[in-house]
């Protein structure tokens, strides 16, 4: 009998190992492709299929130009993702495009469904990610580097140069999912209660109310 407990134990150990890559992802397709139809209101994990699919579908031009850094953080975000480029929907990857002013910051962040790793097009970036137990993994990096962030952890770019920086970013899902932890905490619709806020970070609550107005 004791035997037999230590097959079954086996067993499902080994039926745990299988499942675990899937779970690092988009769950698989269950067809060739699935091109989005954001027409149909109805969502299930995903977008219904598309039913007439051209050869347009599977380009995509969005990443061509930079992104206008004119803004507080100095850096802009373009999305190749289900939102933008449909024809990734089931396919469990998609892309973005980041391009930093001199200062200019991707803000601490996390993204829920995925891990992302970045390509430096130009420019000198610090970049980083802090894990559950508060280390900070922190880098330089240049031209031609690429560094990892993994899934759901607070990560961070920030452009350490003196003229713009460019980055692709790729992500193994087709809606990776993101919260800036300042906007997510700041400027949360219904707000988070102030003294939630005054109490967790340790500061008075006039200081939260006047970052609150700031989002």
């Amino acid at each position: 009998m004791a035997r037999v407990h230590l097959y079954v134990a086996a067993a499902c150990a080994v039926v745990l190992a299988l499942a675990a890559p899937s779970l690092a992802g988009d769950p698989d397709m269950l067809q060739d492709i699935c091109v989005a139809d954001k027409t149909i209101p109805i969502k299930i994990n995903g977008f219904p299929c598309k039913a007439n699919v051209t050869a347009d579908d599977f380009f995509f031009d969005g990443l061509r130009n930079p992104g206008n850094t004119n803004n507080p953080n100095g850096a802009m975000v373009t999305a190749a993702n289900v939102d933008t480029f449909a024809v990734v929907n089931t396919l469990g990857v998609s892309l973005a495009r980041i391009d930093y002013a001199p200062g200019g910051l991707n803000p601490p962040h996390t993204h829920p469904r995925a891990t992302e790793i970045i390509f430096v097009l130009e420019g000198v970036l610090e970049v980083g990610f802090i894990t559950t137990a508060d280390v900070l993994f922190s880098k330089i990096i240049t031209k031609g580097d690429v560094f990892v962030s993994p899934r759901g952890l607070v990560h961070f770019q920030q452009n350490r140069g003196h003229g713009p920086a460019t980055v692709i970013a790729g992500f193994n899902s087709q809606l990776q999912g993101t919260q800036q932890v300042a906007m997510t905490l700041f400027g949360a619709t219904p707000p988070v209660s102030s003294d939630i806020l005054a109490k967790g970070f340790r500061i008075d609550n006039r200081l939260v109310d006047a970052i609150k107005a700031r989002f």
